[in-house]
């Protein structure tokens, strides 16, 4: 375990209207404001996502598992931001909803928005933190400097 202490910084209320890519409107906010990390919460709906989850075996590099939706579904979802290659990068997790069926899992593609979504993101600052490509997992991880 690895840790470092930061403070809060600016925080940003943020709306996605219905049709909104969600992952990209969140790169947008961060690349706008200069964000080069922090955590964001969100809820709302969502009219479609690809997610990731889970790994198909548990092995390393991982395979993920993926699963989808286009029929409209509730979200729930925490993310991070931080820095990769000199952009910022997301990493979002969320639990999708619709008749007593629930998807948990790394919302990665494909996260149009249906009708609305409110997000709270909150921007660590005093710290050094990014995205690099571990070796052994293939995925880029957060690495604390």
């Amino acid at each position: 375990m690895k840790y470092k202490s930061g403070s809060i910084g600016r925080v940003f209320v943020i709306k996605f209207e219905d049709g909104d890519d969600l992952n990209e409107g969140i790169l947008q906010v961060a690349r706008e404001a200069g964000v080069k990390a922090g955590f964001f919460h969100l809820l709302g709906g969502m009219r479609s996502a690809g997610l990731v989850c889970g790994p198909k075996e548990p092995v390393l590099p991982p395979e993920p598992a993926w699963e989808g939706f286009a029929d409209g579904r509730e979200i729930l979802g925490i993310g991070s931001v931080f820095m990769k290659d000199g952009e910022p990068a997301i990493h979002l997790h969320g639990a999708v909803g619709k008749f007593g069926t629930t998807l948990t899992g790394c919302v990665r593609k494909d996260a149009k928005v249906f009708l609305v979504v409110e997000a709270l993101m909150m921007e660590v600052t005093g710290i050094d933190a990014k995205k690099v490509v571990n070796e052994k997992t293939g995925i880029a991880m957060l690495e604390l400097g």
